[in-house]
């Protein structure tokens, strides 16, 4: 860690952790990575030995409605408590414990947000505009 406790080439390792561990994640830009994350409400990591092996992050009015994105553990570490870690400081965060609404999507790892609390909801359709 460098001052004030931030990671030394702190976007760097994250643009390669989140290259290694999420398909859905790959190819973003530091600059892109800079935007996402000043554009984030809540912002949480895990490091270990100067290596960030957990990441996620949220979004919400405080009201109605968040969204969680990004929830990743390494591939080496999962199976520790990581990402039960980092969702719950999430969802206990200032700025989304009290919003009505939590909205997340996964691609394998229903079973993980199930025991959470998270449920799946049929009634809906996911819609996405792509640019």
């Amino acid at each position: 860690l460098g001052p004030n406790l931030r990671p030394i080439n702190g976007l760097i390792k994250l643009q390669k952790f989140l290259n290694h561990n999420a398909f859905w994640a790959k190819g973003r830009t530091i600059n892109d990575l800079k935007k996402c994350l000043a554009n984030s409400d809540v912002i949480i990591s895990i490091w270990y030995h100067n290596e960030i092996v957990g990441f996620g992050r949220g979004l919400s009015d405080g009201v109605y409605r968040g969204v969680l994105w990004d929830i990743v553990i390494d591939q080496n570490h999962q199976g520790k408590g990581y990402g039960k870690l980092i969702l719950k400081n999430l969802l206990n965060s200032r700025k989304i414990k009290n919003t009505k609404k939590i909205y997340l999507m996964t691609t394998n790892k229903k079973n993980f947000y199930s025991q959470m609390d998270f449920e799946e909801v049929k009634s809906q359709n996911l819609l996405i505009r792509e640019i």
